[in-house]
């Protein structure tokens, strides 16, 4: 299993920081190194995917850990379908996978001062490879817009050129008085 994506370890201490009220999701994990990571912390982790696979993998990986991991099959594009309860994770991660329909329902999964790190192709990213569909593409500024009334710690939006892939990236906390 590969080691935690590096926006992830560079900010662990937002993590550690303050207690999490709730558990963390990380959500279309993959093999689930994310959240194996958190959950070699100590945090109890929720890791969520539609792939048996994907799932598989994340269950050998997480042995070590597996009395604070919990696995979760989970299609998240079903369409009209909110697959969360409200403000049930204190916090929620997600690498690599957009679907927009999803991000009211990410918005309101999160307790209130709860955490969301979250990191994605953007539209720049067609030049150096896939993903090349535009659904699963951020327009430029898009994920600073759906968090615009967050307070947020980290923004990147650009090309990484050691992997020469185009991203952006977002660090926030909810507002103890938002809604959504």
């Amino acid at each position: 299993m590969k080691g935690p994506d590096r926006l992830l370890k560079q900010y662990i201490s937002l993590f550690t920081a303050e207690p999490l009220n709730g558990p963390i999701l990380d959500l279309a994990c993959g093999d689930g190194h994310n959240g194996i990571f958190l959950a070699t912390k100590g945090f109890f982790v929720v890791l969520a995917d539609k792939s048996d696979e994907a799932l598989e993998a994340a269950a050998l990986s997480s042995r070590n850990v597996k009395d604070t991991v919990r696995l979760w099959k989970l299609d998240l594009e079903k369409e009209g379908v909110n697959p969360f309860t409200e403000a049930s994770f204190g916090a929620v991660m997600v690498f690599r996978y957009l679907h927009r329909p999803l991000m009211p329902c990410i918005k309101k999964a999160i307790v209130p001062n709860g955490l969301l790190i979250y990191e994605t192709y953007t539209v720049d990213q067609k030049r150096f490879g896939k993903p090349r569909n535009p659904a699963h593409l951020l327009n430029r500024g898009e994920l600073r817009d759906f968090f615009s009334d967050w307070i947020i710690s980290h923004y990147y939006e650009g090309i990484e050129n050691e992997k020469k892939r185009a991203v952006a990236q977002i660090i926030c906390k909810k507002p103890d008085t938002c809604s959504g």
